[in-house]
C-alpha cells in the first residue's frame, strides 16, 4: 500500500512539475537557439536589426544589478499577484459550482463565454474611466483576463471526477456540503494549478 502510494506521489509530482527528460529537451532547444543567434548576429553583422547576443547578455546582467530594475520589477510583481489573487478568489469557487452543478453551467456559460470573447484591450479604455489613472486599471485587466483561465480550467477538473467518488462518500453517510468540500474540492486543485499556470504567463504580457 505505501509502495503505490509512493508511486502515485512521484507520478503527481511529474505531471505537475514536469519529468527529468522535460527539463532535458527544454535546456538542449535554449542552447540550440543562442548558438544560432550568436552566429547569425555575427554573420549578419548588423546590431541594430541583430544584436549580438553577448551585447544582450551583458546588458541583461547590467540591468540585474541596477536597484532601478528591481524597484519597476516589484512594482509589476505586486500587481500580477494582486490580479492573479482576485482572480482565483472570483474564478475558482465559480468555477467549482459550475462544473458540480449543472443547472448554473446552464445559466452562467453563454454570459461567461460572451464576456471572453471580448479583446481584452477593448477594456483598457473602460477601465481607466473605472478606476482612473495607476495600479487599478492594470490590476483590473490581469484579473479579468486570469479569471476566465482559472474558472475554465476549475471546470474541466470538476467534470472529470467519477461519479464513483461521489457514490463512495455519499455510502460512507455524507450529506450535505460534504461531497463538495471532501471530493471536489481536493479533485479541483489539478484545475487551480493549471489556470494559475497559464493565467501568471498571460498576466506578463497583459502588463505590457
Amino acid at each position: 500500500m505505501q509502495t503505490s502510494v509512493r508511486i502515485g506521489d512521484r507520478r503527481n509530482f511529474r505531471r505537475m512539475f514536469g519529468s527529468a527528460a522535460y527539463y532535458l529537451a527544454f535546456a538542449a532547444c535554449l542552447s540550440l537557439i543562442l548558438i544560432v543567434w550568436y552566429f547569425a548576429a555575427h554573420k549578419i553583422n548588423y546590431i541594430i536589426t541583430f544584436p549580438y547576443l553577448e551585447d544582450v547578455l551583458a546588458r541583461f546582467f547590467e540591468a540585474l544589478a541596477d536597484p532601478y530594475f528591481w524597484h519597476h520589477f516589484l512594482i509589476t510583481l505586486v500587481r500580477v499577484l494582486k490580479g492573479v489573487g482576485l482572480a482565483v478568489l472570483i474564478g475558482f469557487p465559480v468555477g467549482v459550482l459550475m462544473g458540480f452543478s449543472p443547472w448554473l453551467m446552464r445559466t452562467l456559460a453563454p454570459y461567461i463565454n460572451a464576456l471572453r470573447q471580448i479583446p481584452i484591450t477593448a477594456w483598457v479604455p473602460m477601465a481607466i474611466i473605472w478606476f482612473g489613472l495607476g495600479d487599478g486599471p492594470t490590476i483590473f485587466i490581469i484579473a479579468f483576463q486570469a479569471t476566465f483561465n482559472v474558472l475554465l480550467a476549475t471546470v474541466t477538473a470538476v467534470q472529470e471526477i467519477s461519479p464513483d467518488y461521489y457514490n463512495a462518500v455519499r455510502s460512507m453517510g455524507a450529506k450535505g456540503l460534504a461531497p463538495i468540500t471532501d471530493v471536489v474540492f481536493p479533485s479541483s486543485m489539478s484545475g487551480l494549478i493549471t489556470g494559475l499556470r497559464v493565467s501568471i504567463g498571460s498576466a506578463w504580457g497583459a502588463v505590457v
